[in-house]
């Protein structure tokens, strides 16, 4: 069984792609970055970037019935690897405890300074 998730508080996907796929109890996240829903806009800050993406990432996980908890692989692009340890902070942030793995890439990105995607288990039914 496979569905398609698009999550209306989160910033529309820029091309011909959904939010995330459902599949086999997985949750398939595309790649996000740091549009702030609500406003359209981006922040300038790489830290402010980074937060914005994960609370993206949040909203779309929501809408798809898991959350940051159930997140088993993250793969982060960033433009400058000299800020992995800034990132790092960040990250810290949202996955306080038993972070999933994780690739960190340098990355040429269109107009932003991280994008982020990442694949989750569904909620277990208790």
């Amino acid at each position: 069984m496979r569905r398609t998730v698009t999550a209306g508080n989160a910033p529309e996907p820029a091309g011909p792609y959904s939010h995330a796929v459902v599949a086999n109890g997985f949750v398939f996240i595309s790649g996000q970055g740091p549009v702030d829903p609500e406003t359209g806009t981006m922040p300038d800050a790489f830290a402010d970037q980074v937060r914005q993406t994960f609370r993206n990432v949040r909203t779309i996980l929501e809408a798809a019935g898991t959350s940051l908890d159930n997140v088993v692989k993250v793969n982060a692009y960033v433009t400058d690897l000299t800020r992995f340890s800034e990132f790092n902070e960040v990250y810290g942030e949202f996955f306080q405890q038993d972070p999933p793995a994780r690739t960190t890439v340098g990355a040429s990105l269109l107009g932003f300074l991280v994008e982020v995607d990442c694949v989750a288990t569904l909620e277990e039914a208790g």
